[in-house]
């Protein structure tokens, strides 16, 4: 007869027949930390209908354009904490970082030096830089993938009625030096999507939904593990306080104010503007 002493192992005994073992694991994992969270908070019949109405409704909330689930892990600190299990690189690597709910669409294939900030309203900036091996060697033809919010703290799929699909979003490729360049606009800090079941959390345990100020992107070279990373803006608000958990000191930058006019042809922007400068160091595969 099953009781709250026994019906744990036999759960975890159900699974014996799983034929695969990670999968056995996984599950066997977490029916023992569900049943152990239960056991520790007592946890009510109420509070029980009441988290499944809560994940419900979190699934209700999921679109093409919105992952609701994924918010959910990145403000109970999931998300980072799976991404720091699983990112540990060689000493110079740039470090990883979330990949946050607005990676919903392929970015458009950019020219460099394209500008990604199709809106404008912004404070206009030159993102540029390398993508290098650990060794410093430069790597031709990477991938760049990014994206951001505008300078209202929107992204595209937020607000497609304001933005044309792809803004402030680009692919971009490498030249022979490793080299990467565009326009777009200086990131401003935002908040996180509050009108569903995750800001409902948010304002129950008397959290801001803010995020500081940055842009994502993910480098990719052939040989080298691909990394998804974030650059975030140097004396930006919330950068003690992301709401997901997801800055690192090493990938705070300086978005530098400059009115030179060389930069500005070299560029092709108008003065004047902000200019990120920094590499994007890959991890060689071995």
């Amino acid at each position: 007869m099953t009781t709250h002493v026994t019906v744990t192992d036999e759960a975890v005994a159900s699974l014996r027949e799983t034929a695969d073992p990670r999968l056995q694991e996984l599950l066997s994992g977490l029916i023992r930390h569900l049943h152990a969270f239960a056991l520790e908070t007592r946890l009510t019949q109420a509070e029980w209908e009441q988290a499944i109405r809560f994940l419900t409704e979190t699934g209700q909330a999921c679109t093409d354009t919105r992952q609701e689930f994924i918010l959910l892990s990145d403000v109970l600190g999931l998300s980072m904490l799976v991404e720091t299990i699983n990112g540990d690189r060689e000493a110079g690597a740039t470090e990883s970082t979330v990949l946050g709910p607005f990676h919903m669409t392929e970015s458009p294939v950019r020219e460099l030096g394209a500008n990604i900030d199709l809106v404008g309203g912004g404070e206009p900036c030159v993102v540029s830089g390398r993508i290098v091996s650990g060794n410093g060697t430069p790597l031709p033809g990477a991938l760049l993938d990014v994206w951001q919010a505008d300078g209202n703290g929107f992204y595209d799929v937020q607000r497609p009625d304001v933005q044309p699909a792809g803004n402030g979003r680009g692919l971009f490729t490498t030249d022979a030096e490793g080299r990467f360049w565009f326009r777009t606009c200086v990131p401003s800090p935002y908040p996180i999507p509050t009108d569903g079941p995750v800001g409902d959390l948010l304002r129950a345990t008397g959290r801001h939904p803010y995020r500081p100020a940055h842009i994502h992107f993910i480098a990719s070279a052939e040989g080298h593990a691909p990394v998804t990373t974030h650059i975030f803006v140097a004396g930006s608000d919330y950068l003690d306080s992301d709401a997901v958990f997801a800055v690192k000191q090493s990938l705070v930058e300086d978005f530098t104010p400059t009115d030179d006019p060389s930069l500005a042809r070299e560029f092709g922007i108008e003065n004047p503007f902000r200019h990120a400068q920094f590499d994007l160091v890959l991890e060689q595969r071995s």
